[in-house]
């Protein structure tokens, strides 16, 4: 089972908020995920990114590979080394 930690979006019409969630690669982007892992609101100014810096090394310890826009907010965040 290949996991992947990638966003769902959460917020209403035209108000976009996601989670950081990891997730069967199988599995559709707003359906069913393994562990939510962060948050991610692009409206606030600055966008607000809060992440479980242990739940995340946790599943990139166990091979969970992020999508490239979560790879982008980690990097910012300064988590996952």
């Amino acid at each position: 089972m290949a996991v992947r930690m990638r966003l769902t979006r959460v917020g209403s019409k035209k108000n976009p908020v996601y989670r950081v969630v990891v997730a069967d690669s199988r599995s559709p982007r707003d359906g069913k995920f393994i562990e939510i892992v962060g948050r991610y609101n692009p409206q606030t100014d600055p966008s607000t990114i809060d992440f479980d810096e242990e739940k995340v090394q946790e599943w990139l310890s166990k091979g969970a590979t992020p999508s490239n826009t979560v790879a982008r907010l980690l990097k910012k965040a300064n988590v996952g080394g």
